[in-house]
């Protein structure tokens, strides 16, 4: 290793660069991985991510190679590594096994956990592949998670079939997801792109994101998040929410949406609360965004109960405020394209709507709005939501 870095130094004065350690190099195939798809390789990958992350150089890499498939069952990643960053490099292919029940469990509630490591870097542009078809009916493991990982760095992958959360982010603050392709079935149940909670300072930039459910979920603790250049549908659309589930308090806020590009989905910018629950969303802004054909296009639900059973009405409820419509164009499936169905005890307040041109995508039918206990100011809007006043 000493002949290494005196080498690089070597190199970096030769040509006039600047010299930096670029940290050792592990390949997957070292540890005994066959990559062809049939074998279990979890072992090998267990025993690299221990040598990578006590490898205390900086900027260390794991590569899972090219053109191999590599079936690997439920691991931990599991941190503090001694590095101040890690990187996980997938230029091949990981599969899941496809018989749930040689999962043998899943820590966490999920197939590949990382957690409590800093600086990491996950990219290569290779693809996980979560075979979630068996498990759609059961819906209880997401494919991959991070805990407690700040810094993140995920990027340039494709993400396929998941179980049911192609990607769940918590914990996890003053991170970036980025060029990323996420793919299920329309079918495929609670096969949500990306779910985030109690993280902060999150941008999440450059998706393409086809799946069951919704594109992007912004769950408690959720704040200051970034999203802009998303390509969502088929899905449930960008979410806030569900929040107050069990009468629990939760937060979100300070998010902006950007760029963004609705098609064939069930919902484009929604906010969605439980009766009887309590907190607070607010502060968050959605502009720029362009609908085919979206059932939803605007939508404040705060009556959410998905199955319709057991739904009392409730005297409390989470407290949704200053929330910003912008630059909206577009088609609606549905007659209401706006709907701002509120908590009949707690109003919203403070919704702003500026430069809304949303028209039917259904012959002959106009677009409407729908407005219960929700406020607002509204310019230059299609169709006309004098209701908010």
């Amino acid at each position: 290793m000493i002949f290494r870095k005196n080498m690089l130094v070597f190199i970096s004065l030769l040509f006039c660069l600047p010299y930096q350690s670029w940290g050792a190099a592990y390949n997957i195939m070292q540890y005994g991985a066959k990559g062809d798809g049939i074998t279990d390789d979890t072992k090998a990958f267990e025993e690299a991510w221990q040598e990578l992350c006590n490898d205390v150089e900086p900027g260390s890499t794991l590569t899972i190679p090219l053109v191999n498939t590599f079936l690997v069952g439920p691991i931990n990643f599991q941190g503090p590594c001694k590095s101040p960053n890690v990187h996980f490099e997938i230029l091949g292919t990981i599969v899941a096994p496809e018989d749930p029940s040689s999962w043998n469990g899943c820590l966490a509630g999920a197939w590949l956990l990382f957690a409590n490591v800093e600086g990491l870097i996950v990219d290569g542009g290779g693809t996980i592949d979560g075979r979630g078809n068996a498990w759609w009916t059961k819906s209880l493991t997401n494919a991959l998670h991070f805990e407690n990982c700040n810094g993140l760095q995920l990027r340039n992958l494709n993400h396929r079939n998941s179980p049911r959360n192609h990607i769940g982010l918590s914990r996890s603050s003053y991170s970036t997801i980025s060029d990323l392709d996420i793919v299920a079935p329309a079918y495929s149940p609670n096969t949500d792109g990306i779910d985030i909670s109690t993280s902060t300072q999150i941008q999440i930039q450059n998706l393409v994101i086809k799946t069951g459910d919704d594109c992007i979920a912004l769950n408690n603790g959720a704040s200051q998040i970034n999203i802009t250049n998303i390509n969502c549908g088929p899905g449930h659309g960008i979410s806030i929410g569900s929040l107050g589930i069990n009468g629990g308090y939760n937060t979100v806020e300070g998010i902006y949406v950007k760029n963004c590009n609705f098609s064939g989905t069930q919902n484009g910018a929604r906010i969605k609360t439980w009766q009887g629950g309590s907190g607070y969303a607010r502060d968050i802004t959605f502009e720029n965004i362009e609908l085919d054909n979206v059932f939803n296009p605007i939508i404040i639900d705060q009556h959410y109960c998905p199955n319709e059973i057991h739904c009392p009405a409730e005297s409390s409820a989470v407290n949704v405020s200053n929330i910003s419509y912008k630059f909206f164009r577009g088609t609606s499936r549905s007659r209401i394209a706006l709907n701002f169905d509120c908590s009949n005890m707690i109003p919203c307040s403070g919704i702003y709507l500026d430069q809304i041109n949303i028209i039917s995508s259904v012959s002959d039918e106009h677009t409407t709005a729908y407005c219960n206990n929700a406020y607002g100011t509204i310019s230059s809007t299609k169709p006309s939501a004098t209701c908010l006043s």
